[in-house]
């Protein structure tokens, strides 16, 4: 009866201790985790995008892939607005994303329209219809916004996430290239100290040369980090292009910016930028790249 007793005193002694333990555990404050770019959610993001169709200024698809954008940035925190503006004619619709206040201020950029005409394919007749935009669209809002959703909020640094209305439309009557880009630079009132575009970051043979107009200190910062991340076969440490794209009218302003894009896409242009053609893998490529870029930015906490 004795050793009965025993056994018993003891099993309730253990549901105590253990009843303890959770509760002591409860207490203890969460170790932070480092955020992890999660490659499949921003996949999920790229087909969102093209299962609405053509993003081209103007449709229904360009007008679902905005609200979108603006929900999936709500969900993920991020004080949101619209730049409304007109450029040659057009309405412009600039998707900010911001969060934080301060310096550093830096400004990650992505168009989100896609071409009105596929002038680059083969196929004559393909010539007059939109291009998918995959990649050229859809790859750089994928990163963009599962960044919005891992991205640690600090102290004292300003990030704001842009997604650039009509980049993708000159050489077409009545239009020209990176207008919305231009409609942000030209409504700014302070300089940010950075300034990131990604476009056509999907390609499933990703080589992503420096771009020769970006600016040379910030492209070394991220092209740096791209290769301690094992990157440095996508990161490709060798100048091939001059691209006119969303970067330049913030590096006429004296603004540090950057364009990170591969322009030796095979589809570049044409009915085959499709996400067949695109890769997730890619996507976390280049996300992992700015997200660690982002931790180590001079200035930041």
């Amino acid at each position: 009866m004795m050793k009965k007793n025993i056994l018993i005193s003891l099993a309730i002694l253990l549901v105590l201790v253990g009843f303890f333990l959770v509760v002591v555990a409860k207490d203890q404050p969460e170790k932070d985790t480092p955020p992890v770019f999660d490659a499949d959610r921003a996949w999920n993001d790229l087909l969102a995008q093209m299962d609405f169709g053509p993003r081209t200024p103007g449709s229904q698809a360009h007008q679902q892939t905005r609200e979108y954008i603006v929900r999936e940035l709500k969900k993920a925190g991020w004080k949101v607005e619209i730049q409304e503006s007109e450029s040659m004619g057009h309405p412009i619709y600039n998707i900010i994303a911001s969060r934080g206040s301060g310096s550093p201020w830096i400004v990650l950029g992505a168009h989100y329209d896609s071409r009105f005409v596929a002038d680059e394919d083969a196929n004559e007749t393909a010539r007059t219809e939109p291009v998918p935009g995959a990649n050229d669209g859809a790859s750089g809002v994928a990163v963009l916004l599962e960044l919005a959703r891992i991205l640690p909020e600090k102290a004292d640094q300003q990030v704001w996430l842009v997604f650039f209305d009509a980049e993708d439309q000159g050489r077409i009557m009545g239009w020209d290239w990176i207008l919305g880009s231009q409609v942000l630079a030209d409504s700014l009132k302070a300089k940010p100290d950075a300034v990131v575009v990604i476009d056509m970051i999907g390609d499933k043979d990703l080589n992503i040369y420096r771009e020769k107009s970006s600016d040379a200190q910030l492209t070394d910062s991220i092209w740096k980090t791209a290769e301690k991340l094992g990157y440095d076969q996508n990161f490709i440490n060798e100048e091939k292009y001059s691209i006119l794209d969303d970067h330049l009218p913030f590096l006429q302003l004296g603004i540090p910016a950057v364009d990170i894009i591969d322009f030796d896409y095979t589809y570049w242009h044409t009915s085959q930028d499709v996400a067949e053609n695109v890769s997730a893998q890619s996507l976390e490529v280049v996300g992992n790249t700015l997200l660690v870029w982002m931790e180590s930015f001079p200035g930041s906490q």
